[in-house]
Parts: structure tokens; sequence; C-alpha cells
């Protein structure tokens, strides 16, 4: 597509970017996907929710908001979630002059898979869920929004790819920032070579008081406290081991009056998350990537922080391009892109750039709407749900960005650099680094496709 075309698609009610995955650079064309297995009378989509939490919450709101979408099911592991989900979902219809509105809770999500009303769903639970109850939902011939990170390791993103080719579904990763204008422009001005030869991409992922002097995870050295009534901890594992012991930080304990005051703090811990590399990281690495043209490839080598004469975590690339994730705007997480002729800075809702003539055509929205309810990224999958196109962010992309993100962890935890053939997606003669592209899961669970 033309630059001009991208800028004609609002942050807010655009209907998408719709491109069919045989359009991505590199991209082997995809089979169509299958269609809907039901078709509504009513030509509504019918959407479950698995994962009720804060960022759920968020999602409902863009999603209900969309006269052609009806959210039917809710399915969580804690009751007190799946009972405000319940309040906010009748509310919401109520108020649109409906009596008696209908909406299942479920503690089981393939309960909710087993629906043959429902078209898709929007998983939005902790990471270390994903890849199960993703390739489950394409099994189950449902479509997936998928909340990012795409996986907790880099073995599952191999795996869910597979299913979705298999099972022809529509997935949508929910890296809002390909359908916001900002970042839509400054990846097109790198792509387009506006910025002459692109030399450097500076990325910076936040820090947080986990782990106050790195983006990588936490060790999971919390205490162990009383897991509150109503809360299925040993659902809430998964495939995870037994061993690991409920924490408040896990899953944020709520009330019927009070939501959470933070968000999960299980993405900051090695045991069910990556870190800010896989939470900030899985949006901005991914615009490194996307303004790159390297979307369905990698870097091929990676070296972590500390080593020789290397202060921050730096990727390279087989074009010589160097990503490093370091700070450059004080403590917002963003991308910096530097080219021969001249450089961007781009953060949500700010854009900045050396020369004028890089400056945006249209401001990048409206700031008074909160970031994460902005819909046109969740239009875009409801359309690619319609027209059996892959959306703008299509599993292959989403795995791509988030290996990214799991090869940054891997450098750092064994100390060392790693070389990376993103083509076969293997790690060249290193058996201790290609040990942790995955862990071991508990008996019952599988990542069969």
């Amino acid at each position: 597509m033309e630059r001009r075309d991208f800028l004609k698609a609002s942050a807010i009610g655009a209907a998408g970017l719709m491109v069919p995955a045989g359009m991505l650079r590199g991209a082997t064309p995809a089979a169509p996907a299958a269609k809907s297995a039901r078709k509504a009378a009513s030509d509504k989509i019918h959407l479950g929710f698995i994962g009720l939490g804060q960022q759920a919450m968020y999602l409902l709101q863009g999603f209900m908001s969309m006269d052609d979408v009806r959210v039917v099911a809710g399915c969580d592991v804690y009751d007190i979630k799946r009972n405000r989900f319940e309040r906010r979902v009748k509310d919401y219809y109520g108020k649109k002059g409906e009596k008696k509105v209908k909406v299942d809770l479920y503690e089981d999500y393939q309960d909710l898979l087993a629906r043959p009303d429902i078209d898709a769903v929007v998983i939005a639970t902790p990471d270390h869920q994903h890849a199960v109850i993703a390739i489950a939902a394409c099994k189950a011939g449902k479509d997936v929004y998928l909340e990012k990170p795409l996986t907790l390791t880099i073995y599952e993103g191999q795996q869910l790819v597979k299913a979705v080719r298999k099972y022809n579904r529509i997935l949508q990763v929910g890296s809002q920032q390909r359908s916001s204008e900002e970042f839509i422009h400054a990846a097109n001005l790198a792509r387009e070579g506006e910025l002459g030869t692109i030399r450097k991409i500076k990325v910076y992922v936040g820090r947080n008081n986990v782990n106050p002097d790195s983006p990588a995870p936490a060790p999971n050295n919390l205490p162990r406290m009383d897991v509150p009534a109503g809360l299925n901890w040993d659902k809430w594992l998964g495939p995870l081991p037994t061993s690991v012991h409920y924490h408040s930080d896990f899953d944020p304990i709520i009330t019927e009056t009070q939501d959470e005051q933070l968000w999960g703090a299980w993405r900051w811990y090695k045991v069910s998350g990556g870190g800010l590399m896989t939470d900030w990281g899985a949006h901005m690495f991914d615009v490194a990537q996307w303004a790159l043209g390297k979307d369905l490839s990698g870097p091929v080598e990676v070296i972590p922080p500390g080593y020789s004469f290397y202060d921050h975590l730096t990727y390279r690339y087989d074009n010589g391009v160097i990503v490093s994730e370091e700070p450059f705007d004080g403590s917002t997480p963003g991308v910096q892109i530097y080219g021969d002729e001249g450089w961007i800075k781009v953060s949500r809702g700010k854009f900045e750039a050396s020369d004028k003539k890089f400056d945006m055509a249209a401001a990048a929205g409206d700031d008074s709407v909160p970031y994460e309810t902005k819909v046109g990224h969740h239009r875009a999958f409801i359309e690619a749900v319609k027209s059996r196109i892959d959306p703008n962010v299509p599993v292959e992309v989403g795995h791509s960005s988030c290996t990214v993100c799991n090869l940054g962890n891997i450098a750092m935890e064994l100390g060392r650099p790693v070389v990376w053939n993103p083509i076969v997606q293997k790690f060249m003669h290193d058996p201790e680094a290609t040990k942790l592209l995955h862990y071991d899961y508990r008996p019952g669970y599988s990542l069969d496709v």
C-alpha cells in the first residue's frame, strides 16, 4: 500500500488494514482461511472471552461497541471476575434497551469452546496459557483475537503458527500499535526509504521495581499466600508445575466494588511471563521489525548487556542493522530509527523527527480516548473474520516479534551471545540455548497440533 493509503486509516473507528498473508514481505502465501462454522441470522459475530482480567475489560469495551458483534460468553478461573464480566455485559446491553440479556459464564475454557454458536474468542489470559488455549480454539473451529505477546516460549509460537494454518483460522495478535497512525507513519517512512539506509534502531521497553536494572523477567521468589476463595489455582497454573504457589502478584484480588489496582504482575516473573522484554517489547520490538521489513525474519546474533564492550542488549541483523534496547527519551517506551537521511522517534501518541519533511500529515488521534480502548485494531479482527483474509498482525508476524523478545531473554539468561538462524528458527550449534526454547509441561497438557 502507498503511504497515503495507510494514513487514511484512523486509530479510532478504522475499518482496519487488511493484508493477505502472501502480501507480507517474504511471506509464503497461505491457503484461504476456512469459512466460519456458524452464520448467525443477524450476521453478528458471536464472541466469547477467555481470561477476564483488567486487559479483558478494555477489550470488552471495544468489541461491545460494534453493532455487528455480540458478546455471549466469558470464562475465567476466578469467580469474582466472571461476575464482573457478566455485570458489565448485561449493563451495556441493558442500557441499549434490551430487557433480558443472556451471557453465559464458564470456569473451564473447553466448555466455552464447545459452544457451536460462538464464532471467535478473545484470549486475554496470562502468557503461559496463550498457546494451549489458542491451539484448542483453532481445533474447535474458532477464530482468535490473542493478546500479545503471542506465546510464553518460542516453541509454543512455532506450534501455534502450525495450528492456525492447519485449521484455516483467523488469528489477530493484540499489537494495537499496528493500527495506530503514528506507528504506521513511522514504519512506512523507514520501509519506503525516506530515511535513507537504516543503520541503527533504539528500542526502549522500560523498567519496573520488580527487576529495576533489567527488562528481563525476575525469578519467582515470591512468598506463599493463601489462595483467595473463588480462585481455581490449579486451572490458573495450566501447564505450569504445581510447585508454583499462589501470590497476589499473579492474580490480583478484586472485590465486587473495586477492580484491580495494578496490572497482573505474573508478567514480571520468569515462570509465567517474559518481563518487560515481552510486555512492552512485544509492542516496541514489533515496530522495529516492521520498520526493517523483517516481519517474518529476525536477527542473526543477540548480545547481552555487559558482555565485552556492549552496554546494552544488542541485536545484529543480516543486513548490518543494529537494534539495541536502551533508553533514548526518558522513561517512555518507544522506538528511535536512524537513517542516512535523518531520524524519527515514535511512542504512543507522539511522533518526532529530525526534519519537518518527515512530520505526519495528521494528528495521531484523540488523546482523551484511553489507548487500550481504541477500536481500530479490534475492528481489523472483525473484518478479517468476515472476509477470511488475514488481519494486519497475523500469527506469523506475532510469532516473529515475540521470538525477538524471547531471544533477548535467552541471551541475558546465558550471559553470552547467541547465534540464531531466523529462516529455520534454530540456534546454531548451541544445545544450551536450544534447551531454553521451551519447558516441560506438567502431565495432562501438550501442544499437539
